[in-house]
C-alpha cells in the first residue's frame, strides 16, 4: 500500500503535494550513505568488500583501464563517499551513484542550464564539471533546496505563477533563482532575467520566472506572521472566546455582545 503520508494516489497516478514532496526529498538525502560498504566494478559489475580487492581485480582483469577512485563530496550539508571513474561528471555521479536526479541530463554540452547546481555559492553546470574536481567544495542541489523550509516560499511562487510546463528545466531555474536571492535578496526584473540568461526553456515560460522570483523575494523579506493565539479563557485559544468549545466558538458569542 502506498504511504499516504508521503504520496497521494488517485486514478492509478501518484501526485506529491508540496508538503509531502518536502518530506520525500528530505528522506532521499538522509538515505545517502556517508561511507562506502561495497565496491562495484563499473566495467563488469563484480562487487568487492574492500577497495584493495577492487584494485587487484583491475590489475588482473582490466589492466588497461583506469581504476575507479574514492572521493568525498560535501553534498547538501552531508559528507558522503563515492566510488567513481575519474572522468565522470558531477551530473552523472549525482544521478547514478547518489540517486539525485534533480540536476537533469539534457544537452550534455553546458548550454541549457538544466543541470545547474551551486558550488561554494556559485552556479556551475554539473554536466561540464568533473566530480573529482569538487572535493572540499560545498555542493547544493535542488533536492537540498527543496528540503530546506526557508526556500518553500520560492517553490510556492514558482507553482503559483506556473513558471514551468513540462518541468524538465525547472530545477535548473530554481537553483539559479536561489543563488540569485542568496547574493541579492531584492532583485529587479532585469536582474532576474540576467541571472537566468543561461537557462533555456523549450516550453517558453520565461515571462513567469522573474515574477515568481520577485514575489518570493518580497515575501521572504517580510517578518514571519505571529503564531495563532493559544490559551484558555481568552479570545481565540482552545476553550477560549472564539476558540473551539469556548464561549465564542461556533454557534456562540463572547459575553456582552449582541445576538
Amino acid at each position: 500500500m502506498a504511504n499516504e503520508k508521503s504520496v497521494a494516489s488517485s486514478g492509478g497516478s501518484m501526485t506529491f503535494t508540496l508538503e509531502t514532496a518536502h518530506e520525500h526529498v528530505s528522506d532521499v538525502i538522509k538515505a545517502i550513505p556517508e561511507s562506502l560498504t561495497a565496491f562495484r566494478c563499473p566495467l563488469c559489475g563484480k562487487s568487492f568488500v574492500g577497495y584493495g580487492e577492487l584494485e587487484r581485480h583491475y590489475a588482473l582483469e582490466h589492466p588497461e583501464d583506469v581504476v575507479p577512485v574514492i572521493i568525498v563530496l560535501q553534498l547538501n550539508g552531508k559528507a558522503c563517499e563515492v566510488l567513481i571513474e575519474p572522468h565522470w561528471t558531477l551530473q552523472r555521479t549525482l544521478q547514478f551513484r547518489l540517486g539525485l536526479t534533480g540536476a537533469k541530463h539534457m544537452c550534455g554540452k553546458g548550454v541549457c542550464g538544466s543541470c545547474t547546481v551551486i558550488a561554494d555559492g556559485r552556479c556551475i553546470l554539473a554536466c561540464q564539471t568533473l566530480a573529482v574536481e569538487l572535493e572540499g567544495v560545498e555542493i547544493q542541489t535542488v533536492e537540498g533546496i527543496a528540503a530546506d523550509p526557508k526556500w518553500k516560499t520560492l517553490i510556492d511562487s514558482y507553482c503559483r505563477w506556473d513558471a514551468m510546463q513540462c518541468g524538465y528545466c525547472t530545477t535548473g531555474f530554481l537553483v539559479t533563482a536561489k543563488a540569485l536571492l542568496d547574493r541579492n535578496p531584492n532583485p529587479t526584473e532585469e536582474e532576474c532575467k540576467e541571472a537566468l540568461a543561461g537557462n533555456i526553456c523549450i516550453c517558453g515560460t520565461y515571462p513567469r520566472h522573474a515574477t515568481a522570483i520577485m514575489e518570493a523575494a518580497l515575501k521572504m523579506s517580510q517578518p514571519p506572521e505571529p503564531p495563532a493565539a493559544q490559551g484558555f479563557g481568552g479570545f481565540g485559544g482552545p476553550g477560549g472566546f472564539g476558540g473551539p468549545g469556548g464561549p465564542g466558538g461556533p454557534g456562540r458569542r463572547p459575553p456582552g455582545q449582541p445576538s
